[in-house]
């Protein structure tokens, strides 16, 4: 039993540095995200017809528009949700070490493990927290976008 508790520890320890990785590389995406947002939402507002995502595709079935709005958000979707997660394995993994050092009494080495644990977590929930916003406010700019075509659409028809 001793041995299957050390294989699980071990395996454990050997995700941190991917998850580390994953959660620098969802900031580094919030980042960049947050910046073609901050340039949509300026272009829609010096000039609402120019930004339309969906008018090369109007022509498409409402179902093949969809499925380019589901494309269109599919990454900011999915970092704000698996941001959050990797910011909690990256903090449960040293949770293992730094109790250890608590029932050796060693203070140092729960700061130690603890401290790039918190710092992972924050890091994760403010990619999450960024992607959320973009995907929320996205989401309604192409659903008007759909909305618009379809009724020119109608009208046409």
């Amino acid at each position: 039993m001793l041995a299957f508790d050390t294989v699980l520890f071990e395996l454990a320890r050997l995700f941190l540095w991917p998850v580390t990785l994953g959660v620098l590389l969802s900031f580094v995406y919030a980042v960049y995200c947050l910046g073609a947002f901050g340039i949509e939402w300026w272009q829609r507002r010096r000039d609402p017809s120019r930004a339309l995502v969906l008018q090369r595709h109007a022509q498409a079935s409402q179902e093949q528009m969809e499925l380019v709005v589901l494309k269109q958000l599919e990454g900011v979707r999915l970092c704000s949700r698996v941001a959050p997660m990797l910011g909690l394995i990256a903090t449960m993994i040293p949770m293992g070490p730094a109790l250890v050092a608590v029932a050796s009494g060693e203070s140092q080495g729960v700061a130690q493990s603890l401290a790039p644990a918190f710092a992972a977590v924050i890091v994760a929930l403010a990619s999450a927290s960024i992607t959320f916003v973009v995907y929320t406010v996205r989401r309604r700019w192409l659903m008007r976008e759909l909305v618009m075509l379809l009724d020119a659409r109608d009208r046409l028809s």
